[in-house]
């Protein structure tokens, strides 16, 4: 199974959200910290989930964090996060 696969069925189990896109960016990286060959090293993880109402933003991003420790501990070098509860209109 590839890393954002894996990114995108950790985050489906832990939020159900109501929309999840995860886009690898590792290409925009090379030559940079933390790039190897064949990608997946960078990604970009937009989510809404009812599971964010009423959390700030590092609330949300330390959900996500947690969910994903053990890939942040690994290959992943970069993750950005957009996550935003239902109805709420992204900054």
């Amino acid at each position: 199974m590839s890393t954002k696969d894996a990114i995108i069925n950790k985050l489906r189990e832990a939020f159900s959200p109501e929309s999840l896109d995860v886009v690898d960016e590792s290409h925009l990286h090379e030559g940079h910290a933390g790039h190897r060959p064949g990608g997946e090293t960078h990604f970009r993880v937009y989510i809404v989930s009812p599971a964010f109402e009423g959390k700030s933003r590092i609330e949300r991003h330390r959900m996500i964090n947690a969910t994903l420790a053990q890939e942040l501990a690994g290959s992943v070098h970069a993750l950005a996060i957009h996550a935003h509860g239902p109805g709420e209109k992204p900054r």
